[in-house]
């Protein structure tokens, strides 16, 4: 099948949602298809582009005009798709539903083109609150005419157990996981020191300043076992201070004096992030999606952390490892989290990493993109 994945922006060597898009089209092409990956970025001169892999297939030139163009002028899609006999266009939200977008789409699929759009989190709505005036008049616009954009797909590919979304079925799958890209623990622990970890690029979902609250709440009884959370990941000053959503980080750890026991690395990658990841024994995921008003979702991050085969904790709905026995399940609350009832579960947990590892083979990208596929050519049948 000849493929074009379609992206709205554009890539970045330390963002994980663009290794997260080149991991799912090495799941396409191991599956045997030609996949094109189109997006938008700036050329090496300053001028707004939409390529199809390295080609520049419009250059919208500069300027607020050329701004506008590439948000409703997708006429160069579409022409490469037919020039270039697509079969499937697999594209990723970017909360951007809009009538130029509609429009084509619905030419596409006039032309015998599959379509489907991957929403990365759902419901997503409240993930706006609190962000600028033109941010959230995109999603106002998104609001509109997102129904209109799910018709024109084939399905809506979604990590949320949702069976519709936007009046349009959903193809359920789970986020995959690299294999080749992500090591194998080797936790190297400091004596009685206790490590733990939390890798994100930090939004108030994630809810570590929960994990924070716990930690102070833990050193007030005077604990003969140190405990240090370390945070790899770019933290804004909007979590640090004053954040709209919960106590900001800053707040929470001179309110207790734990300073020294929380660790901010900013981005880690490669070695040096395995360097940090194997002085830990327990890894921390979302605890808080409940603030954006989501119960179940299937988080890369977990399933980065099982690939790893590090124990880990999270407190949404996530059906492939609720019941796993080195997953702790936190309450989706506000409560500070119990640092002894980690302390106990990583005592206790008898799991080898190698073997976390393989209970997460079948989350490979190879095998959630065949899902896709598949459900797609079910369609054609």
């Amino acid at each position: 099948m000849n493929i074009l994945y379609l992206v709205y922006h554009g890539f970045s060597e330390v963002s994980g949602i663009s290794k997260k898009i080149h991991n799912q089209v090495k799941g396409l092409r191991q599956n045997g298809h030609d996949v094109h990956i189109c997006y938008y970025t700036f050329s090496s001169e300053g001028c707004r582009c939409r390529y199809v892999d390295d080609h520049i297939i419009r250059n919208y030139g500069r300027g607020c005009i050329a701004a506008l163009h590439q948000r409703i002028d997708y006429r160069c899609i579409y022409e490469y798709c037919i020039e270039q006999e697509i079969d499937f266009i697999y594209a990723r939200s970017f909360q951007n539903a809009n009538p130029w977008l509609v429009s084509f789409f619905r030419r596409v699929r006039e032309a015998g083109i599959s379509c489907v759009t991957e929403i990365p989190t759902y419901p997503y709505d409240q993930e706006f609150v609190g962000f600028s005036f033109v941010t959230r008049l995109g999603l106002h616009i998104d609001q509109v005419f997102r129904n209109r954009l799910a018709s024109q797909m084939n399905a809506i590919v979604t990590f949320s157990d949702a069976r519709e979304i936007f009046g349009q079925r959903t193809i359920n799958i789970s986020n995959g996981v690299d294999f080749d890209s992500i090591p194998l623990h080797a936790c190297h622990p400091a004596g009685e020191d206790v490590h733990l970890i939390g890798v994100a690029e930090v939004h108030y979902w994630h809810g570590y300043d929960r994990l924070i609250a716990g930690l102070g709440e833990y050193y007030k009884k005077n604990p003969v076992r140190k405990v240090y959370f370390h945070i790899a990941g770019g933290v804004a000053d909007t979590e640090m201070y004053n954040s709209l959503h919960a106590p900001g980080y800053a707040e929470l750890m001179d309110k207790y004096g734990i300073r020294e026991y929380v660790v901010f690395h900013g981005q880690l990658f490669g070695d040096e992030l395995d360097r940090v990841f194997n002085q830990c024994v327990f890894a921390i995921g979302s605890l808080g999606r409940h603030r954006s008003g989501i119960t179940n979702i299937k988080t890369l991050k977990n399933r980065e952390y099982a690939t790893r085969g590090i124990p880990f904790i999270y407190s949404e709905i996530d059906s492939d490892f609720d019941h796993q026995p080195y997953v702790l399940k936190a309450p989706a609350d506000e409560s500070p989290i119990n640092i002894c009832e980690i302390l106990e579960f990583v005592e206790h947990s008898m799991m080898r990493p190698e073997d976390i590892r393989k209970s997460v083979e079948h989350l490979s990208w190879k095998i959630q993109m065949e899902k896709v596929i598949n459900a797609v050519c079910a369609d054609n049948v």
